[in-house]
């Protein structure tokens, strides 16, 4: 779309947050709904009504692409969740990998391809869709992540080291089956793709490394996303781009070097100073601690409205287009619900959490609405 449909949502004064699950776990059979794209593209379409976006999120879930390039590989499902390669992915594993590439999906990842498609038939809604970043998933693969990517950082190559040799398979392996889910969500009708790239962060990249000069964010981290970039792209696909890690300013100044409609970053970034080093046609979202809203002794509803106040007051002063919302997903949390809908309620400017309506500027007229 028109870089200016971000731009003018931004404007509007238009406030979010990222929280399908909210929705999805009010249903009485939310495990039933996530292998049910029609069921779960009501969910999409909901939330985003209850919200009062015109962006219909998918709920998130970053174990879905891990799933996927597993079961090309005959894991298990129920082994899935702590499952790593033991030392280099072999070659009959990245053979695996390359001949079920062009298989259908599986049943959780069709189910959201499936509700993207059912968000852009039948609804005046942006079907977004997502995927976790390469990075990201390349560290829920292997065991110890940040010994290679330091060894690496040191000055030792792939040829000369079997740990950097694996990390650097097993981020080619992800980005192949990463951009397969990419197409298939393209595919299926989604205007702009959400990249959550939570690992690419000081954890696991020493900022000391790189400022002496190694090229190990721009490496694993930059290179694979300027791939996914460039395949959006091709598609006439927007990139949103999410990473709620601690993050140094020329990690943040990478991020957007990818040029995404919008940033997103967590609580640990002060946004009215990332404004500098963000150019102005990209949107800066966020960036309410909401991986604390569940819990009323880490912050209150009026702190989440006083931090709201100097946020939106600061991004106006700095003159930086921004759409207040959370610094990531909001998860329901079992007997904590009310809490967190107060502070989501806070977060919209409304008395109490429900349908809201925020002005809307024009969808692109070749979005797809309902018959």
């Amino acid at each position: 779309m028109e870089r200016s449909y971000y731009l003018n949502l931004a404007q509007s004064g238009l406030r979010m947050p990222i929280g399908v699950d909210l929705v999805l776990q009010e249903q009485p059979d939310p495990e039933a709904i996530l292998r049910d794209g029609a069921r779960l593209g009501l969910v999409l379409a909901e939330a985003a009504r209850r919200f009062g976006t015109p962006l219909a999120f998918p709920h998130m879930d970053l174990e879905l692409e891990k799933a996927a390039l597993l079961a090309m590989i005959g894991v298990p499902p129920q082994q899935v969740p702590k499952f790593h390669f033991d030392g280099c992915p072999s070659a009959e594993v990245r053979a695996a990998v390359a001949a079920h590439l062009d298989d259908p999906l599986d049943a959780r990842l069709q189910a959201q391809v499936d509700a993207i498609a059912y968000v852009a038939r039948c609804t005046d809604l942006v079907p977004v869709g997502m995927a976790i970043g390469p990075f990201s998933l390349m560290t829920k693969l292997i065991a110890d992540p940040i010994t290679p990517v330091f060894l690496a950082g040191s000055g030792l190559s792939a040829a000369e080291d079997e740990e950097i040799r694996a990390l650097e398979i097993t981020l080619e392996l992800a980005t192949q089956v990463i951009l397969r889910s990419l197409a298939a969500q393209c595919a299926a009708g989604a205007r702009a793709l959400f990249i959550a790239e939570p690992a690419a962060n000081v954890v696991y990249l020493s900022p000391k490394q790189i400022a002496a000069g190694a090229d190990i964010f721009e490496r694993y981290v930059m290179q694979p996303n300027r791939r996914i970039r460039a395949f959006l792209a091709e598609r006439d696909c927007d990139l949103l781009f999410h990473c709620c890690g601690e993050l140094t300013d020329a990690m943040v100044a990478s991020f957007a070097s990818l040029d995404p409609a919008i940033l997103s970053l967590g609580s640990s970034r002060r946004l009215w100073e990332d404004a500098a080093l963000v150019p102005k046609q990209t949107v800066l979202y966020g960036n309410l601690p909401s991986k604390k809203f569940y819990s009323d002794s880490l912050i209150s509803a009026a702190e989440v409205a006083m931090q709201a106040h100097e946020l939106t007051e600061r991004m106006r002063a700095v003159g930086h287009p921004f759409i207040l919302g959370t610094e990531c997903d909001v998860l329901s949390v079992p007997g904590c619900e009310a809490a967190i809908w107060k502070k989501i309620a806070v977060l919209l400017e409304e008395p109490e959490a429900g349908i809201v309506e925020h002005a809307r500027p024009s969808l692109p007229a070749e979005m797809p609405v309902a018959d």
